[in-house]
């Protein structure tokens, strides 16, 4: 779907719409869109008899491996290679924010794996993805957030990567990336390099977008943007993350998302997007905003006139490709 017809179709939600959608996804290397997508949860990589799914119902139904974000992964993956051959993923996790500069994995030949979780069963904590980093293009990252006037510094596998507001400390790929990954491209994805990069800790709206905008130019040189995040994320709440379980105010704030992104207008887009924040349900999905403001960063990724496809409209984990 997209918003420059002036015209709203039926939202992909099922398989056969969102196939639909990223198969009308134009085929090209010379500027790949950049993209926002629900990234998920530790739930996508459950046992099917997971004692940690017991219980869940719906939410697990919502969220699980063979849940409709799971199923859309396993699609959305393939399709991006197909259709734009990428030569590197620089991605963005909500699950990565640091303070007054941005750090961006230089990981050599194998990413380690942050498992930035707690309270799962073993299985979780024995997850294989094993994919590889590549330093010149974390230079080229750091280079574009330098000459943008940031602060910025690649960091290794010997250094933790910085606190997180979760607790975890470590070096990897944090689970935002390694657990929809594996659904996306496999648990051996070597042929392509991955680098990360931190998002800002203020977790701002504005200073988000202006982080997109400033890996734009990656796109013309052949490297695939992604930011994940989840657009309902309320763990005091678990009934949020189900559709057929959550209360009404944050369906109405799933809604405006859809709403807000299909602003024909971008400027009129982007000024709706930014007041999100400032729905009535807004913090009924996001008592913290870390997993809502990934959205920006893809948004300014896109560029300030791109078209915007909901390529899936699952509920709470959309996924959208910002293509001018």
């Amino acid at each position: 779907m997209s918003t420059s017809s002036g015209t709203k179709p039926s939202l992909p939600k099922t398989q056969e719409e969102w196939r639909k959608a990223l198969d009308d996804l134009p085929a090209r290397t010379d500027k790949i869109p950049a993209f926002f997508f629900g990234h998920g949860s530790p739930m996508l990589a459950f046992p099917e008899k997971s004692a940690n799914a017991r219980g869940m119902g719906e939410v697990y139904k919502a969220m699980g491996p063979t849940g409709p974000l799971g199923t859309f992964l396993k699609d959305f993956g393939p399709a991006l290679l197909r259709k734009y051959n990428p030569k590197g993923i620089v991605v963005f996790s909500a699950h990565w924010e640091t303070q007054g500069e941005r750090l961006v994995t230089d990981y050599g030949d194998e990413n380690p794996l942050l498992m930035d979780y707690f309270g799962f069963d073993p299985e979780l904590y024995e997850l294989k993805f094993k994919s590889r980093g590549d330093s010149a293009l974390s230079q080229r990252v750091v280079q574009l957030y330098k000459d943008a006037g940031y602060l910025a510094r690649t960091t290794s596998k010997l250094e933790a990567r910085g606190a997180d507001g979760r607790g975890f400390s470590g070096p990897g790929l944090d689970h935002g990336v390694f657990v929809p990954f594996r659904l996306m491209f496999g648990e051996e994805f070597t042929d392509i390099p991955i680098v990360e990069v931190s998002m800002d800790a203020s977790l701002d709206p504005q200073k988000e977008w202006a982080l997109g905008e400033v890996v734009a130019p990656l796109r013309r040189e052949g490297i695939l943007v992604l930011a994940g995040g989840l657009l309902v994320h309320n763990l005091r709440d678990f009934s949020s993350f189900s559709e057929a379980l959550a209360n009404t105010v944050v369906k109405e704030f799933n809604q405006a998302i859809l709403d807000a992104v299909t602003v024909a207008d971008p400027a009129g887009r982007k000024e709706a997007m930014i007041n999100l924040v400032k729905h009535r349900g807004f913090r009924s999905a996001h008592p913290r905003a870390d997993h809502f403001v990934p959205l920006y960063i893809g948004a300014g990724a896109g560029g300030a006139d791109a078209d915007v496809k909901i390529i899936s409209a699952i509920y709470g984990a959309p996924t959208f490709a910002f293509d001018p």
